[in-house]
């Protein structure tokens, strides 16, 4: 049985995709404001009717998991990749930890709703996708030869815990480090990971 198209994919498509953007850019500005915002002002704050607004989102947490700023990222690698691998995590890391600082009130939003129980697949929310995890295995590919797949995979795993907004929040709000130094260390675990992993023993495999 086929999937049914979205409904901003059908008919009218540009003029659709225009008002699907323009609630998705009204949500994200409302959770940068420390709001967590309803399809209802979202839909106010764009100017478009509420029947239109579930059209696109026939929920919160639909709508929600759009606004994510990580979903249209593909690869945090830069242009013309280094080879070495510690090279190619650190600049991988560090552009995650500055898109995690950066969008922090809708990353801290996305953190909150995947603690919470839901009538829907918890898996369509983007912290529950592990979107984080093909960056990192992009950044980790010059070590498959040297190391085997699952090694591999479970150092990305090792590494993807120890960055992020998770550990942003508690190195923040727990252990007291400014958002600087908060992206620091996650920079230097993610170093220190890598090393042990390629230095002194595999990562466990399970």
């Amino acid at each position: 049985m086929s999937t049914p198209r979205p409904y901003h994919d059908t008919g009218r498509v540009a003029q659709k995709r225009r008002t699907r953007d323009a609630l998705v850019d009204a949500a994200r500005e409302l959770v940068a404001s420390g709001l967590t915002p309803t399809l209802d002002q979202a839909a106010r704050k764009a100017s478009i009717s509420r029947t239109t607004a579930y059209r696109y989102f026939p929920s919160q947490r639909d709508l929600l998991a759009a606004a994510h700023p990580e979903t249209a990222t593909r690869s945090l690698l830069p242009q013309n990749p280094p080879d070495d691998p510690g090279e190619r995590l650190d600049a991988v890391i560090t552009a995650f930890t500055e898109l995690v600082v950066r969008t922090e009130a809708q990353q801290r939003t996305m953190l909150r709703l995947s603690l919470q129980p839901a009538d829907t697949d918890p898996g369509s929310l983007p912290l529950r996708q592990g979107r984080g995890i093909p960056w990192i295995a992009e950044a980790l590919d010059p070590l498959r030869g040297t190391l085997a797949d699952q090694q591999v995979h479970q150092l990305t795993l090792a590494i993807r815990s120890a960055v992020g907004i998770e550990a942003l929040v508690w190195l923040t709000d727990v252990a007291g480090l400014t958002r600087s130094q908060a992206s620091n260390l996650m920079r230097w675990s993610a170093r220190a990971l890598l090393h042990t992993a390629t230095s002194l023993a595999p990562p466990p495999d399970g």
